[in-house]
């Protein structure tokens, strides 16, 4: 299993949908353990394609926020900050606002089907395939968070 991930990182690696821009945000996406970087790097990709599909949203700045990969919307500031990492407790996480209903509403809809963490994340496992329709839900509305005041 861990021979599969690291190939299917090797070849992420080579052909990055969208190329990093930061040399900081590339070195905090080095540095994570190798299965866990394949979940984030796919996660990162589904924000940027989230982001390319709602045209209200805008350019991605990508930059560090606590050490953490962060996605914001300096353009059109319709987003609350996404956060990439990794929860104490294992695994990797997708992070938004405490402060927002983000994670509140998303667990509204999807009770049983993620790992909250309070009202900032959803936790992933490794070993756990990512359920990409879903947490596209997520994503747009966090990129949208400040078009719905």
């Amino acid at each position: 299993m861990l021979l599969l991930l690291s190939v299917h990182l090797q070849n992420r690696r080579m052909q990055l949908k969208y190329p990093f821009s930061d040399t900081s945000v590339e070195r905090a996406f080095e540095a994570f353990p190798p299965k866990e970087q394949v979940g984030l790097l796919i996660l990162r990709d589904l924000i940027f394609d989230c982001a390319a599909e709602t045209k209200e949203v805008g350019s991605i700045l990508e930059a560090l926020k606590w050490g953490q990969p962060a996605y914001l919307t300096p353009d059109t500031k319709s987003g609350s900050t996404i956060r990439l990492g990794l929860p104490k407790t294992g695994g990797y996480g997708l992070y938004t606002h405490c402060q927002t209903t983000l994670i509140s509403d998303f667990q509204a809809l999807f009770p049983d089907d993620f790992v909250f963490e309070g009202n900032r994340a959803i936790h992933f496992r490794a070993e756990e395939s990512i359920p990409i329709d879903k947490v596209r839900l997520l994503i747009k509305a966090a990129l949208t968070y400040h078009l719905k005041k």
